[in-house]
């Protein structure tokens, strides 16, 4: 199957019609129901042929639902799979889990919710990507133009920890009720860990984590970037010692999150990459409005949370996608 070009690297299990079958056991869609048309081959793409590839990719059957839908949510035009691909930046699709659903299929929220171990986070993001290689034709070295890439490419999938967070979830924040099961795709690069051991006070923190989030990405781009912050509960515990809610966080940090134009322009600090001169004298916002996905999960330990720097937003690059998860 490598040597046919049906897979990521990794061995896979093979798709038996058994298995298949028992894969589609897991929704009350029909086999032959149209799920998308997936870039960059633009290949209509039915349920039984989604089934086929979370076999491939280890899924258990209850897994599939989610698969569809995240799917779905990265062959909208808004989230531009094709130019997700097609670009030497390396991003890809970071999928977040939210509602009741992540429990019922056993999905991580907690200790390495990142990285590997579990059987959901690790298969879920991995079916999307062998979906989008096999029947859009998405491989590396052809469309998948990454200079980079990274692992979280093979499938990045994980669950938000809606019962620990004293705040409302991203799914709510993004339109959906807190007994909805969602997923948000979100095109991002892999996560990087910010440290602060020492911030007892939630304005502090915060201070740190602004300091963090300027450097996403490029510390000389404003507004054209997006960026998740996955927040850990060690440290979600500042804010929720101080009571501060989502809003008030969301204010504290954005004022913290405005850069002196002048200190970015192309040549200042000797550095050729910059803002044209025509923004000289201007303060701007790091990200737009609704640019920086804020996400609570990870382990009950360790003073760390992660920034996952994202792709150019807009009509040109790739808008975060939250879709309800059907059956």
């Amino acid at each position: 199957m490598f040597d046919r070009g049906w897979t990521d690297g990794l061995p896979v299990v093979p798709p038996t019609e058994d298995r298949v079958e028992r894969m589609l056991t897991g929704t009350s869609r029909n086999p032959a129901d149209l799920v998308a048309v997936v870039p960059p081959d633009l290949v209509d793409c039915t349920v039984e042929k989604v089934a086929i590839n979370a076999v491939m990719a280890g899924c258990r059957p209850e897994h599939l639902p989610v698969v569809l839908t995240a799917l779905e949510a990265v062959c909208t035009d808004d989230f531009n799979m094709h130019g997700v691909l097609a670009t030497t930046m390396s991003v890809g699709p970071v999928l977040v889990v939210s509602g009741p659903i992540t429990g019922q299929i056993g999905m991580n929220h907690g200790i390495n919710v990142l990285g590997h171990g579990n059987r959901a986070n690790s298969t879920i993001g991995r079916a999307v990507q062998l979906v989008v290689r096999n029947v859009g034709g998405g491989a590396p070295g052809g469309i998948d133009r990454a200079t980079l890439g990274h692992m979280g490419k093979q499938g990045f999938c994980f669950a938000e920890d809606t019962a620990g967070s004293p705040w409302t979830s991203l799914s709510e924040e993004r339109g959906f009720g807190p007994g909805q099961n969602t997923v948000t795709a979100f095109a991002g690069e892999g996560p990087h860990i910010l440290m602060d051991q020492k911030s007892r006070s939630a304005d502090s923190l915060t201070r740190m984590l602004a300091n963090a989030l300027l450097g996403s990405v490029s510390s000389r781009v404003v507004m054209g970037i997006d960026a998740m912050l996955v927040l850990s509960p060690e440290h979600m515990a500042r804010y929720r010692d101080a009571g501060w809610g989502r809003s008030r966080f969301a204010d504290e940090l954005a004022g913290h999150l405005m850069v002196d134009a002048d200190s970015i322009l192309v040549g200042a600090g000797a550095i050729e990459e910059g803002l044209p001169q025509d923004f000289a004298g201007m303060s701007l916002p790091k990200f737009r409005p609704g640019g920086l996905l804020v996400v609570h999960a990870g382990g009950p330990a360790g003073l760390f949370s992660a920034i996952i720097g994202g792709w150019v937003n807009g009509p040109t690059g790739s808008e975060p996608v939250t879709k309800e998860i059907t059956p």
